[in-house]
């Protein structure tokens, strides 16, 4: 792997059913080039700080947007999230949470952290590429930020 490489998107996801289905919806929507997994959140921060086996990778090349899920191993969504915003070097990435969690008290404490985006991933297949599809198309060629 290139460590200097541009990541697109950073999908952060433990589920290989829902990292293989979410990777399936990019590409058919070919809104980006370059997608990183990461498996669990310990994975997610080296990628996003750069350490670890990560650590040449250059820092200027943050992911445009990260599809977080909260229920992880090592470290969990929540824990990353909150990692990402409090730093600035890279609170201005861009969060979505794409979980199974309907839960009132994670969409609030997701917020309250500085989540971007809550989306709870839609069970049904044609749905799901739909979702992962206007996900693509909003952060990837809609929105702007900075340095972009």
């Amino acid at each position: 792997m290139q460590m200097n490489n541009l990541i697109e998107i950073l999908l952060v996801e433990d589920n290989p059913d829902d990292v293989e289905l979410t990777l399936r919806a990019l590409k058919k929507c070919n809104v980006a080039n370059s997608i990183q997994v990461a498996r669990d959140g310990e994975e997610a921060l080296e990628i996003i700080q750069c350490k670890g086996k990560y650590a040449l990778r250059n820092t200027d090349n943050r992911p445009r947007v990260v599809l977080l899920d909260l229920k992880l191993p090592k470290v969990d969504g929540l824990e990353v999230l909150h990692t990402i915003k409090s730093d600035e070097k890279t609170n201005t990435i861009p969060v979505v949470i794409l979980t199974a969690s309907k839960e009132e008290q994670d969409i609030v404490k997701s917020y309250q952290l500085g989540a971007n985006s809550y989306i709870i991933k839609p069970v049904d297949f044609n749905k799901f590429v739909q979702t992962i599809t206007e996900l693509g198309l909003y952060w990837l060629i809609i929105n702007k930020q900075p340095g972009y």
